[in-house]
């Protein structure tokens, strides 16, 4: 294993960062495993952390050698033709807040464009963010804690398990109640041509017996104003008979990078994939239940049945010698995090047991999750187009 460097903030909370790779014999296993090194702490403003987790200079993403991509120099933007994962520390509203004595308030103010290119409207203070918009596709994924979302259209209260996807549209973060800890993969992409108007997404209901997740997508009108387009569970999901309590929710797929950003078009109606399109990605949110409710239920059969559904027959690493039966192995950039509940993941290797807050980038590497606590494990994973 690779040592990380320490990380000498004090008053931060660390993000455990595990990296995978492979050995001379093509073997998983692992290559970091400790705080992730590149923290950021008032990179944007005072109180806020940032904590890059990886960086992805291009699409496809290179998934191959030993070099650490979280360490490259600090951007608020993601790559010209490449994107990152980010962990983002926010703190809530001080006790006995008065406005009148926070130095760190800059009022509202006509749109001002940063040196990295992203736009900006003021309005922060102790506890909220600018309003801003960069030319990107950003998941946001709540993992801790409560943060709002602040819209042209209204304000959005997000708690762990919610996702937002925003495409390229103004918006600003509050924390008045209590801090929070969110998960941002933020994509290049271009903003759509001006004028163009957007539809809001209706999708139908998730299938009976699903945890639902919720899912807010927003994007600037005709007029420069934010809004929700959704705000609803997702509506694919795909289950596993053979693993009661298995469902994994598909949030949003892009098709290239720089992403296209097309306000009311849905993405998930298409054909299931494990892979996301060329040069694209596919953020989902899968929820794992207990190892003990199909042990020694599992063979072959249901295995292959549901990388099928999954439509990635391929992806399966199936073997009766395998150290899990549900291996597999894709030739793609999944940038994970666990939200809730712990979970082991399984390489050729060895095991590393995970827990909320967590958070894994696998690099095409073979492997599986396997939940040995006895409730379920909510993990996010955000799969790019790689190349090996």
């Amino acid at each position: 294993m690779i040592a990380e460097k320490a990380v000498p903030q004090v008053g931060l909370t660390p993000v455990r960062r595990v990296v995978t790779g492979t050995d001379a014999q093509g073997r998983s296993r692992v290559l970091f495993d400790g705080p992730a090194p590149n923290v950021n702490p008032g990179a944007i403003r005072p109180g806020t952390c940032m904590t890059d987790v990886w960086v992805y200079e291009s699409s496809p993403a290179s998934i191959t050698g030993e070099r650490d991509d979280e360490q490259l120099p600090f951007s608020f933007e993601p790559p010209e033709t490449g994107g990152h994962l980010r962990i983002v520390q926010s703190p809530a509203r001080p006790p006995s807040y008065d406005a009148a004595q926070d130095s760190t308030a800059v009022p509202l103010h006509e749109p001002r464009q940063r040196a990295g290119g992203t736009w900006d409207r003021g309005g922060a203070n102790a506890f909220s963010s600018p309003v801003h918009k960069s030319e990107t596709v950003d998941y946001g994924i709540m993992l801790y804690g409560e943060r709002v979302l602040v819209l042209d259209d209204g304000e959005y209260v997000m708690k762990p398990g919610d996702v937002v996807v925003q495409l390229g549209n103004w918006h600003g973060w509050q924390n008045p109640r209590e801090g929070s800890l969110m998960a941002f993969v933020m994509m290049r992409a271009k903003f759509d041509p001006p004028g163009l108007q957007h539809a809001r997404l209706r999708p139908p209901p998730p299938p009976p017996g699903v945890r639902p997740v919720r899912r807010i997508v927003t994007i600037d009108d005709a007029q420069g104003r934010s809004m929700a387009i959704c705000d609803a569970p997702a509506p694919d999901t795909c289950t596993d008979p053979a693993r009661p309590g298995f469902a994994s929710t598909r949030i949003w797929v892009t098709d290239g990078t720089p992403a296209a950003i097309r306000g009311g078009i849905e993405t998930v109606d298409g054909p299931r994939r494990l892979e996301p399109p060329p040069g694209g990605s596919i953020c989902r949110l899968v929820s794992v239940p207990p190892d003990e409710i199909f042990r020694g239920k599992v063979g072959e059969k249901q295995v292959r049945a549901y990388f099928e559904a999954m439509g990635s027959p391929g992806a399966s690493a199936y073997s009766a010698r395998a150290p899990h039966p549900y291996m597999q192995q894709t030739s793609t950039l999944d940038m994970c995090m666990v939200i809730e509940g712990e979970i082991t993941l399984v390489l050729d290797t060895r095991e590393v047991r995970l827990e909320a807050g967590d958070t894994v980038v696998q690099r095409g590497t073979r492997h599986a999750w396997s939940n040995h606590s006895g409730q379920p494990c909510l993990l996010a994973i955000s799969s790019h187009d790689a190349r090996r």
